[in-house]
């Protein structure tokens, strides 16, 4: 069913997709961008969410009510690996405490950092954001890869395109070198890329195949 040697469009990579899922269970669809670099990061909200909702985790500021306490247990479970969130929000003033979890946080990208509006003086504001879809994401630490989640098989075609262009928008297509799109259980799907999207990428899946 899958040729390999072949790069193809968008849109046949998500007819593909369908094909491939045998399971009862409604797959995830993942992107995975070389870029020309590390160092690459940024937040975005994807105008149709990612089909999980996402568990946010708020590192209080120490000095206001109950705020150290509530710290010191976050940072507690964080050491003794107990992470059950897929994004930490902090208070400026919690982060000389947090920074000893860097060895823990920052290879699993879960680091609060002001680049991508992690870090803020009012965390209770960002949990609605995040919860609605919005994502941080970079390129791996030494390697310059990006993997991420951009939906649900269910999702079709329409909102699938829709996703994706948010996240191709946001790295920009002069960062961009290769494009392999995949569900949970189906192999990696080469992406076609052309002029029409800048330099590299072509929405529409229909530009010549580009080295």
């Amino acid at each position: 069913m899958l040729d390999r040697s072949k790069v193809y469009s968008l849109s046949e990579a998500l007819m593909l997709l369908v094909k491939f899922q045998k399971t009862k269970f409604d797959e995830t669809v993942e992107l995975h961008l070389n870029t020309v670099r590390t160092g690459i990061s940024a937040s975005l909200t994807f105008p149709h969410g990612t089909g999980k909702k996402t568990k946010v985790a708020i590192a209080d500021d120490p000095s206001a009510s109950s705020g150290q306490v509530k710290l010191d247990t976050l940072i507690n479970k964080i050491d003794s690996g107990n992470i059950d969130f897929d994004i930490l929000i902090a208070h400026p003033n919690a982060m000389p405490k947090l920074a000893k979890l860097a060895k823990i946080l920052g290879p699993k990208g879960l680091m609060p950092n002001p680049k991508n509006g992690t870090i803020t003086q009012n965390p209770q504001d960002l949990i609605k954001k995040y919860e609605a879809g919005q994502i941080s994401f970079k390129t791996e630490a030494k390697t310059p890869l990006i993997h991420l989640s951009v939906g649900k098989v269910s999702f079709g075609e329409k909102k699938l395109k829709e996703n994706i262009d948010a996240i191709l928008q946001a790295v920009k297509p002069e960062n961009i070198q290769k494009i392999v799109l995949k569900s949970t259980m189906s192999p990696g799907i080469k992406i076609k890329m052309g002029p029409a999207w800048g330099l590299k990428w072509d929405p529409l899946g229909d530009g010549p195949e580009t080295n």
